[in-house]
């Protein structure tokens, strides 16, 4: 049984290994937005994909260990870690839940994180689509489609340059 748990606090602990790696990349994409590296920040979204990735099979690979234990313990397999710590043995019982608590408190971080760098790269893009309208006015208004979502429109077709003859 003790096996059980060991494989328990393993899974929580890659999981909390896949969170602290995943803020890493957003601490990177912030820096790269405000630093304006363009490059570096479309790299850097690709790999936050594949962290996204990790986290979700990681966070899988948790449940399913999860599972098992509340069946070892008699516990309806659906059941909470707060279920489970009643049931499991004092030395297991503070570290899975210190555990979870760390988990918890760095998804938390991760995602304030995300928000953050949605803002930011969403303010990037209005300062960028302002300059746009700037440098090739249209005189048009924003439209919204059916969603609710604002409508892009093409940029005019219009010489930069035109020669006076």
């Amino acid at each position: 049984m003790n096996e059980e748990y060991d494989l328990l606090v393993a899974a929580l602990r890659e999981e909390l290994a896949q969170y602290g790696e995943m803020l890493f990349l957003l601490d990177q994409e912030q820096e790269q937005v405000v630093a304006r590296g363009t490059q570096d920040l479309l790299d850097t979204v690709g790999f936050i994909n594949r962290q996204s990735e990790m986290i979700r099979e990681a966070r899988h690979l948790r449940g399913e260990q999860q599972r098992r234990v509340a069946g070892l313990l008699s516990l309806d397999s659906e059941a909470t870690f707060e279920d489970l710590r009643t049931a499991l043995p004092e030395n297991y019982r503070i570290l899975i839940t210190e555990l979870v608590n760390e988990n918890n408190e760095l998804l938390q971080r991760v995602q304030s994180r995300a928000r953050q760098n949605h803002v930011l790269l969403t303010r990037s893009l209005e300062l960028m689509q302002k300059l746009i309208g700037t440098l090739f006015p249209t005189g048009r208004s924003t439209t919204y489609g059916g969603k609710g979502k604002v409508l892009r429109e093409a940029l005019p077709q219009r010489v930069l340059y035109e020669g006076v003859g």
